[in-house]
């Protein structure tokens, strides 16, 4: 009687700390999910000597990261897709959709200050963009392989202008970082909006 009682009371104990085991256990955590559109930030300038006050606004269209979601495990952390398959690489092809304004869109005062010669309607109109792609320590640079306005055409003068800037970035993995920068019409950077997934 008395072994059968050891042996229930370690048995009791095994079930305890196999319990615990469990609860001790890394359990998935799981950040919410990424959309098709995603904003990406905000720039406010001043264009001297005009005073005009333009707004950079951005945001990533990325249609095939619909409904994926970056999942942690301890130490492990990977991105998945809707269907829960892993993600190993970006989409080869993703937009930037840029907006600059010199409407009042935005309330907050300019960060900086940016002087031209243009008229601030011909200065939104021809901006530049560069995606700069970094892993680790290495960094590329990459030239749009297409920029595309949304919207009013470029004959007719207007105070705000929408691009659709195209990459084609080939197979790269999900752990690099991307920043698009956006240059004035004379080569100065005003904005850079960041995208990544890990």
């Amino acid at each position: 009687m008395k072994t059968m009682r050891s042996a229930a009371a370690g048995l009791a104990a095994f079930a305890i700390f196999a319990g615990q085991v469990t609860l001790a256990r890394p359990r998935q955590e799981s950040q919410p999910t990424y959309s098709t559109i995603t904003p990406a930030g905000y720039e406010v300038i001043a264009l001297k000597p005009s005073g005009a006050i333009v707004a950079v606004l951005g945001l990533i269209e990325c249609p095939e990261v619909e409904g994926a979601r970056h999942v942690a495990e301890g130490l492990q952390s990977r991105i998945v897709s809707a269907a829960g398959a892993p993600l190993a690489f970006f989409p080869r092809r993703f937009n930037f959709r840029v907006t600059a304004t010199l409407r009042k869109t935005i309330l907050d005062s300019p960060s900086r200050s940016v002087a031209t010669v243009e008229d601030p309607r011909q200065f939104i109109l021809h901006l530049g963009f560069r995606l700069k792609v970094y892993n680790a320590l290495e960094k590329q640079e990459l030239a749009p392989q297409s920029v595309e306005q949304v919207g009013m055409p470029d004959d007719i003068a207007y105070d705000e202008r929408v691009f659709r800037v195209v990459f084609d970035v080939g197979k790269l993995p999900v752990t690099d970082r991307f920043v698009l920068e956006v240059f004035s019409p004379e080569g100065e950077r005003l904005a850079r909006f960041h995208f990544e997934l890990l």
